[in-house]
């Protein structure tokens, strides 16, 4: 919020006072705190302005009444969504336009030509998280009055078993229940929302629930509900809440009402995960995923990556740290149930301003619907994106889906350069999409899938050691080191794989292979490397192939290994410089002799043919 210029002079005002006083206080330490001690510093300066019998820290009825009119146009306003109010909207809380104009600070008149006919006055307070404060002051004010016929319809909808509002229904006028459970549906009730419009309130409510709070607004707000057990059956709430299918977007919201009660434990207890040389040892909560995911979002270096998989908590926890998408150039979440807010997260960190991302890794989320392929395929478009490598490893592709990563690719510019959509089951339509595609003049895709991990690798397992993503906020010079070192390693075979294809076991057809063989034969594909690792190619599949590399337009460079094939024939050497595998291929004598006649003809630059791979064996390239 210091970047927004209206709240850089609220603290100006609210410090200016603080600084000038015979007395020193203690600073603001929360935004509650700030807002608190700003409402006072505008009563006090009317006071001085305009006179008056009292002290000018103290508040009398009048001043009371007035602002509870103010919070109560306020909070009306912000559950309907609304910035700006009229004259009878005024009038309708009770308020006089000479009383307002009195709080310039709080709430200002403006003036705006509503149409040609006549001009209308138009009202506002001079910043929405003025709103949002007021709001909660009003709604507070009445819960500890108890006036249930307000909190009841305030908190009507935030319940989402139909038994609930039945309850609340015959309940509307008995005595509201205790401040912690005011304030868990209250909570409830901002996260359900779908634009977020209640979560500042929701913060500035709790942040009025501590008696420290309170005091500074004199007597405005009764200190009969803020006992010691009380807060913290509120603290206990906020740690243990459960949100799973709410945006994790929102989910941070409730480490922030942490903050405005001066809950110091989780961010203490975060920093000591971050210092620990053994994290994975250690189990974080989903109030801690929610912390963390504010800290990396908030870092100033740009993670290298981050992998949701190495972190010890549930998966609850995981989808709480999706957040941590914004700030990070590759991101891996696999294996995980996601419901479309969950994607949506995804998607805004491909179209944001600036876009961090280069690669995203789905691998194995089955669950992704033709829905959310959609949505990420927008985001593909969007000018603002610079997504260059894409993995859909074994995610159950449909052919719907493979017609929106098409149209993305299509888009101009497109920047993806790798597309890894092996071991979906595809079928031809979906195949004669994806290779239509490469011929198209604003596809540049180079690389049409990899070979993807091993399925331990996609459990969290490593094998290269790579730095924990989130030591970048204590050891930040540490980590543009690694960041500068990683620019220079290579591939695991050594060679560099700029630009290549797979369809890796995707259960090719032969009307699958002519659809190949057309785009190999294009004049406008960019590919050099196509993998077809297990697919049950016949014959028939494998002549089809090669008609395509024997096009002069082909620019194929390597045909990768484990073809499952029963026999390569002299088509082979049509290849400029290639890697070609018979692995696990059972090779008879009349194919492997085939396969040495066609070495010695002169249009042959094989370099390289196949390497040696058995379940327990390293392997040997023959070169």
């Amino acid at each position: 919020m210091c970047l927004i210029p209206v709240f850089c002079w609220i603290t100006a005002i609210v410090l200016e006072d603080m600084m000038t006083r015979d007395q020193r206080g203690e600073l603001p330490q929360t935004l509650t705190d700030l807002y608190s001690h700003f409402l006072r510093v505008q009563i006090k300066r009317k006071k001085q302005k305009y006179g008056g019998k009292q002290r000018p820290e103290e508040l009398t009825e009048a001043d009371k009444e007035l602002l509870l009119k103010l919070g109560r146009l306020a909070f009306e306003h912000l559950e309907k969504g609304n910035i700006m109010f009229y004259s009878e909207d005024l009038e309708r809380c009770g308020l006089d336009v000479s009383e307002v104009s009195v709080y310039s600070g709080v709430c200002t008149e403006i003036f705006k030509r509503e149409s040609v006919i006549f001009q209308k006055s138009v009202y506002c307070f001079v910043h929405l998280s003025i709103q949002e404060f007021l709001a909660a002051v009003y709604m507070f004010h009445h819960y500890t009055r108890k006036d249930t016929a307000v909190i009841n319809q305030f908190l009507k909808y935030s319940e989402p078993n139909p038994f609930t509002r039945l309850t609340l229904l015959f309940a509307k006028n008995n005595p509201v229940t205790s401040l912690d459970d005011f304030l868990r549906r209250a909570l409830m009730k901002s996260l359900k929302s779908e634009n977020g419009h209640l979560d500042l309130f929701v913060r500035f409510l709790h942040g009025l629930s501590l008696e420290s709070n309170q005091r500074i607004l004199g007597g405005l707000l009764d200190q009969r509900n803020s006992h010691p057990e009380t807060i913290q059956k509120v603290l206990n709430n906020l740690k243990e809440e459960n949100s799973d299918e709410i945006s994790p977007d929102r989910s941070i919201n409730i480490f922030h009402c942490l903050m405005e009660m001066k809950d110091q434990s989780v961010h203490q207890e975060i920093q000591e995960f971050l210092k620990s040389e053994k994290k994975s040892e250690r189990r974080l909560s989903v109030i801690h995923c929610s912390a963390l995911a504010y800290l990396l979002q908030m870092s100033e270096e740009v993670l290298d990556e981050l992998n949701l998989q190495q972190f010890n908590t549930s998966d609850e926890g995981r989808r709480r740290l999706i957040p941590a998408v914004r700030n990070c150039r590759k991101f891996v979440l696999s294996d995980s149930v996601l419901s479309k807010s969950h994607w949506e997260v995804v998607a805004s960190a491909m179209t944001s301003n600036p876009s961090h991302l280069r690669e995203l890794d789905l691998s194995t989320n089955e669950s992704l619907t033709d829905a959310d392929v959609k949505l990420l395929s927008s985001a593909m478009m969007h000018p603002n994106c610079r997504l260059e490598t894409l993995r859909l490893s074994h995610c159950s592709l449909s052919e719907i889906s493979c017609g929106s990563l098409a149209s993305a690719l299509r888009s101009n510019p497109s920047h993806l350069r790798v597309l890894d959509l092996s071991q979906n089951q595809l079928k031809d339509p979906a195949v004669k999409q994806l290779c239509g595609f490469l011929q198209d003049p604003l596809c540049e895709l180079e690389t049409l899938s990899q070979k993807p991990k091993p399925a331990s690798l996609l459990k969290g397992q490593q094998v290269e050691q790579k730095p924990p993503a989130e030591k970048v906020l204590s050891e930040r010079k540490w980590w543009r080191t690694m960041k500068l070192a990683k620019l220079h390693l290579s591939s695991r075979d050594g060679l560099s794989w700029s630009c290549g294809t797979s369809l890796w076991d995707c259960s090719l057809s032969e009307s699958s292979c002519d659809s190949v063989a057309s785009a190999l034969k294009s004049n406008l594909s960019h590919l050099r490397v196509l993998n077809l690792n297990f697919n049950p190619l016949q014959d028939s599949g494998v002549k089809r192939l090669c008609s395509g590399l024997e096009s002069p337009n082909c620019k194929l460079e390597r045909l990768r290994d484990q073809l499952w094939l029963s026999g390569l024939g002299a088509e082979v050497q049509s290849l400029p410089s290639q890697r070609t595998g018979p692995g696990q291929n059972q090779l008879q004598d009349s194919g492997v002799k085939l396969l040495c006649g066609f070495l010695h003809f002169p249009n042959c630059r094989l370099e390289t043919l196949s390497s040696f791979r058995r379940e327990g064996h390293t392997g040997t390239t023959y070169s």
